[in-house]
């Protein structure tokens, strides 16, 4: 069999995406601490692109915004001026450049407050902890032990290693790993160190003089009933009044489960809308956040490079108008994002009017389809601008991706969205008495008398998605 070479011509379509399309298809999907950085970077990497800085005069509309540029910009000269002050201490001045050896004298004055005050950062536990070991003046062995036990402490203040770990690492026995376990169990927060959290919880309870109590016995032998609220079950066993079950319930309440949780050094992460919804008058009105997102712009001078005749090299030529057109792309892209956005937003509003005006109960059930057809989009684009992007609405901030919900019908009339569904069900949850809290078939029937019909389970799912217990550890007895 021959082996031959043939050419043949062959016509295909390929979707193929332009760096430019990719680029505009990153942004829009960026949510707006990621723009922010996206833009700082290309600022860094491209000389071209600069921040434009606004300056409003005085007594000038706000609308009427002049931009510095660089062609009216004047540079000059840094001149360093020093000025003579009249508090210089002139005679420790003399003497120290009068005497034959230095002389050390103080500038500072005693009413300034020191460093140390200006720093924010909150002391952590293990810092906290090794401060109070310290304290003890503690031999070499028993600081490597305790450093040892602290540092596999969890954020709870838990104790993530056995006894028996520790005591091979520090090459220590377990009776003195077992001593200096039992040191630190007394420090600062109580009830840190603790294995378990019925060790944790006696720990506590130890301390503020309750041992051999009642208290004690439900932790230790009872923590399982106390979980699924069978105080029943710890009467029959203990062979004591409910009310005394239910003080000793009242007092374990107070104790704390997690006793390393105030020396958290995860800080609150707080949401900065993407766009703003306000009511006025009997209008809403849009509007894009832009604050903190650079103004950008083309710099002048590597404009004029390219039209000026001054001779440049063929390279730097290239490069620059290279860099110009990828400058200007992301400029046209953020525009395009910020215009998409504010589209989207406005098809959400015309949709949900009822839920700006009224709240979560008068949510529609919407896809992203009903709002890709409205502005003439596809719905891949939908997906991508809603995709963690916030709005500030008057019924608060939610992300643009929960006006999209899924649909329940109804016995009669129109149907109604899930997240409308859940609100109906936290609602009947609240009102409920506690001593007896409805069951999920019981909230089921609820919501079929206000046209709801939404079985069992799914009253079940919707329960734990807002993070609600089921009926038998919602029931409240008298006194607790």
């Amino acid at each position: 069999m021959a082996l031959e070479l043939q050419q043949q011509l062959k016509l295909t379509q390929q979707l193929i995406m332009t760096p430019q399309l990719q680029m505009a298809i990153k942004l829009l999907q960026l949510s707006r601490l990621e723009l922010i950085d996206t833009i700082r970077q290309e600022m860094e990497e491209n000389p071209v692109l600069e921040e434009t800085r606004e300056v409003v005069t005085e007594g000038e509309p706000a609308e009427q915004i002049e931009t510095e540029s660089d062609d009216t910009s004047s540079t000059k000269e840094v001149i360093i001026e020093e000025k003579i002050h009249d508090d210089v201490d002139w005679s420790n001045y003399l003497d120290e450049y009068n005497s034959s050896g230095r002389i050390h004298f103080e500038t500072e004055r005693k009413d300034t407050p020191a460093f140390e005050t200006f720093i924010a950062r909150k002391e952590s536990l293990r810092e906290h902890l090794l401060w109070q070991l310290l304290m003890t003046f503690p031999v070499k062995e028993e600081e490597k032990i305790g450093s040892l036990i602290i540092g596999n402490l969890s954020s709870d203040g838990y104790l993530e290693l056995s006894v028996k770990e520790i005591a091979e690492i520090s090459g220590s026995a377990i009776d003195k790993v077992e001593h200096i376990l039992s040191l630190l169990q007394g420090f600062d927060p109580v009830g840190v160190c603790a294995r378990n959290l019925s060790e944790c919880l006696i720990i506590q309870a130890r301390h503020f003089g309750l041992d051999d109590t009642i208290v004690t016995d439900i932790i230790l032998n009872h923590l399982n009933h106390l979980e699924n609220k069978n105080y029943k079950a710890i009467v029959r066993t203990l062979k004591i009044d409910i009310q005394d079950v239910i003080s000793a319930v009242n007092v374990i309440r107070g104790l704390e489960p997690k006793p390393g949780r105030q020396f958290s050094d995860e800080e609150p992460q707080y949401i900065n809308p993407d766009i703003f919804v306000y009511k006025f008058e009997d209008d809403f009105v849009i509007s894009l956040n832009d604050d903190d997102v650079p103004k950008l712009s083309l710099n002048s001078f590597y404009k004029k490079s390219i039209r000026s005749r001054e001779k440049i090299s063929s390279e730097a030529n290239d490069y620059i108008r290279y860099k110009l057109r990828s400058a200007a792309w992301l400029i046209k892209s953020i525009h395009q994002r910020q215009k998409t956005i504010v589209k989207v937003m406005e098809s959400i509003l015309k949709f949900q009017q009822d839920f700006f005006e009224n709240g979560i109960a008068y949510l529609k059930p919407m896809v992203l389809k009903d709002v890709a057809q409205d502005i003439d989009m596809h719905e891949s684009t939908i997906s991508r601008v809603t995709t963690n992007k916030y709005a500030h609405t008057p019924q608060g901030i939610f992300e643009l991706k929960y006006f999209f919900n899924s649909s329940i019908k109804r016995i009669h009339g129109m149907a109604v969205a899930s997240a409308s569904v859940q609100e109906k069900i936290r609602k009947i949850i609240e009102n409920e008495d506690s001593e007896k809290p409805y069951s999920d078939d019981k909230i089921s029937e609820l919501l079929k008398k206000e046209n709801i019909c939404i079985a069992r389970r799914t009253v079940a799912k919707y329960r734990n998605l807002m993070k609600v217990l089921p009926s038998s550890k919602r029931k409240q007895y008298m006194g607790i």
